[in-house]
């Protein structure tokens, strides 16, 4: 006998983190029989499987309420659906401490999936000691990168197990056959720079922008930044305080963002923290050029420790201006890194990836008293 699959997702938006989410809990729910999925995004939940049961909130007026209010309405659908029915395995994408603390009050068994390193949000020292007491109770800890793994220890002293995120080659490639008529990134003219990702202090796209200003127009450049998120204002004014319009758009976030990467040069991740940056994945992919910061964790991993892209150095604009100079003169050269990050995806393939996860939660997915 089988115990019933809970995936606990409070808020869902449109990150590489969702993407995992949709794609994961879709190839669980052809493994086993009975999944649901508790979220208070109801919204986004098109994309998941008809036989997965949506546990979520009705009432429309929640749609567009803040993540915090989501948490707080998805702990409480937790908590409802436990106390009625305790014959769950919770896998957790989100709130993981509170997670665990409702499955263990319930004695059920609760395998938690981070998806972002501990250097990003464990800067307060009371969070950081309720984090290191609560997580040892998770039955099983994933992580995304072994880098993520090295450094989850090193913080709460834990044990996890490191999945890649699974690489879905082919929806990539369907999704960027899309024709787009884009002539700001005019081909011959010039050296043209992608950035996707949300609009926040962790993805750090002022840089970019500083790094652009900083260059002066000594080398032709058109640079495209698609996202959404809360420094969507302060980031367009700083375009418009510096005259960068006619050198940089910002777009706000569309369903469809690979035709855009696909006609790029270079994609510039410039993130202050990560897990595993899906978006340097899908560089990869489409055959980029990489220039990213070292930041914890993923970058390093993905990008053979520079064997793949370019480093620079994290919150120094000149670095990153100076790095730009170097790819638009060497980018004939730099080919031979975009190679061989392309090589090594094999590491970050779909099935292989999605097998490692049904095979831990089927562990835990037995009841063993059957």
């Amino acid at each position: 006998m089988y115990k019933k699959l809970l995936i606990f997702i409070p808020h869902i938006n449109v990150g590489g983190v969702e993407k995992n989410f949709f794609l994961i809990s879709n190839y669980l729910a052809g493994k086993f029989d009975n999944v649901v999925v508790i979220t208070a995004s109801r919204d986004f939940t098109k994309n998941l499987k008809k036989k997965i049961k949506i546990i979520s909130i009705k009432n429309s007026k929640w749609a567009n309420s803040s993540r915090y209010t989501r948490y707080i309405i998805s702990i409480f659908l937790l908590i409802r659906t436990l106390l009625f029915d305790r014959n769950y395995l919770v896998f957790s994408f989100q709130a993981n401490w509170y997670a665990i603390i409702i499955a263990k009050l319930f004695g059920v068994k609760i395998v938690t999936r981070s998806n972002t390193a501990p250097e990003g949000w464990s800067n307060s020292f009371i969070k950081k000691k309720i984090y290191r007491f609560v997580i040892n109770f998770a039955d099983k800890i994933i992580v995304n990168s072994n880098e993520f793994k090295q450094s989850i220890k090193r913080y709460f002293n834990v044990n996890s197990i490191c999945i890649y995120n699974p690489l879905n080659k082919s929806k990539l490639l369907k999704l960027s056959a899309e024709k787009k008529n884009f002539s700001f990134f005019n081909k011959k003219k010039y050296l043209r720079i992608i950035n996707i990702g949300r609009f926040t202090d962790q993805k750090n796209q002022l840089l970019i922008l500083k790094a652009i200003k900083y260059l002066n127009n000594s080398i032709p450049i058109r640079l495209l930044i698609i996202g959404r998120g809360k420094n969507y204002i302060d980031l367009k004014n700083f375009i418009e305080k510096n005259n960068l319009k006619k050198n940089v758009i910002l777009k706000k976030y569309i369903d469809n963002p690979y035709p855009y990467l696909k006609l790029s040069d270079i994609f510039i991740l410039s993130s202050n923290y990560e897990g595993l940056p899906n978006v340097l994945l899908e560089a990869q992919y489409f055959k980029k050029i990489i220039i990213s910061t070292k930041c914890p964790t993923g970058p390093k991993e993905i990008l053979l420790n520079g064997k793949a892209g370019i480093f620079f150095k994290m919150n120094d604009y000149k670095d990153l201006s100076n790095k730009i100079i170097y790819t638009y003169k060497n980018k004939k050269e730099l080919k031979k890194k975009v190679k061989i990050g392309y090589n090594n995806l094999n590491r970050f393939d779909e099935n292989k990836n999605l097998k490692m996860y049904y095979q831990v939660l089927l562990k835990y997915l037995i009841n063993e008293k059957n």
